[in-house]
């Protein structure tokens, strides 16, 4: 879910919107694969017996542990977005209740990343964004091609910087 057009102020444009990287998944797959496969072994173990119930009882078993360990990490990663426009930076998250951070350009202070070996295999990386306020800064982790993201918000950092240095 990108930021809405009605968020956004005049003159904003949104630059890149992204999610976290795809390797987040990779465990919630593998916990769907192994409750499809073990939950259609067992349902056909049972067979019959017992008018069925047991049969419904591993299939209800399996189908509980796939939403609640792939599925809902799977909506978690979707909605989870990081947008980055013209003025600002914004975070948003949440299934049921939406939670979100903004941080206006002008007011960020340093922006560095940070990868380990596997991101950098990966192409992806953790943005980290500090600015003047007491809060912590900002961390935008596992960001897809996060040299390319972070050279954008530097850029963007500089020219709020330089904006709002010049004399009027």
């Amino acid at each position: 879910m990108a930021l809405s057009s009605k968020l956004l102020m005049p003159g904003e444009t949104v630059l890149e919107t992204t999610r976290t990287h795809v390797k987040v998944l990779l465990v919630p797959l593998l916990v769907l694969l192994a409750c499809s496969f073990a939950g259609g072994f067992l349902a056909a173990q049972a067979g019959g017996s017992g008018d069925g119930w047991v049969r419904w009882g591993v299939v209800a078993l399996a189908v509980g542990i796939a939403l609640w360990f792939a599925v809902l990490p799977f909506v978690r990663w979707f909605l989870w977005t990081y947008t980055l426009t013209s003025k600002r930076i914004v975070e948003q998250k949440g299934i049921l209740t939406r939670e979100g951070r903004v941080i206006p350009l002008s007011r960020v202070n340093d922006v560095s990343f940070e990868k380990n070996l596997n991101d950098r295999l990966l192409r992806c990386g953790t943005l980290i964004v500090h600015t003047a306020s007491e809060e912590q800064g900002l961390l935008l982790r596992d960001i897809p091609r996060i040299e390319d993201f972070h050279r954008t918000v530097s850029t963007l950092v500089y020219e709020a910087h330089r904006r709002h240095d010049e004399p009027i």
